[in-house]
């Protein structure tokens, strides 16, 4: 991670970590704060998994989750995405690749969603897959009440988190984290 983001990460979970009580249902472990460096205390995924039934997220390591998440999906979050437009997260194995801080919503994670095969079925229907799946925070400019934000599912297809959750995916995912994304 470039440095000035690291900074600007650094100091933004400093200010959500003493500003306002973390919304992860799994807490911060008092020791993470003990550290000079958040980032440094933090422990890191080795897996993401996010169960869409149950509307959350996990930070895995060595199997065992370490954080749990509440989440918001596509506006018809069942199935899996078939095509642009269809208003569904994606089902499947992915990878978190590009990471943007300048994005529309608080952070943002891309998922390397479609794959080959989500290519051939969407273009078998005639159709392009879509893209631009990401995990984020809230949206930057909000055009809902943040109750909305909250308590629904409201995306275009992406799995959108609070703004302090963010933070901490963002520090506890290195690059290129695998992401299995299940019904």
């Amino acid at each position: 991670m470039p440095r000035n983001i690291a900074v600007l990460v650094t100091a933004a979970s400093l200010m959500l970590l003493s500003a306002a009580p973390l919304r992860a249902e799994t807490p911060l472990q008092s020791s993470a704060l003990v550290s000079s460096s958040v980032e440094a205390a933090l422990p890191l995924a080795d897996k993401v998994v996010v169960r869409k039934g149950e509307r959350k997220l996990y930070l895995m390591n060595n199997g065992a989750p370490l954080r749990a998440f509440k989440i918001a999906l596509g506006l018809r979050p069942e199935g899996h995405k078939q095509f642009e437009g269809d208003f569904r997260t994606p089902e499947g194995a992915y990878r978190l690749t590009r990471r943007n801080p300048n994005s529309e919503y608080f952070l943002s994670i891309q998922v390397d969603y479609p794959n080959e095969q989500d290519v051939k079925r969407a273009r078998k229907q005639g159709l392009r897959p879509g893209g631009a799946i990401m995990i984020h925070g809230q949206p930057n400019t909000p055009k809902k009440s943040r109750d909305y934000y909250a308590n629904v599912d409201w995306t275009e297809g992406c799995i959108a988190v609070s703004n302090s959750d963010m933070v901490e995916i963002w520090l506890m995912t290195p690059p290129d984290t695998p992401i299995e994304i299940l019904p």
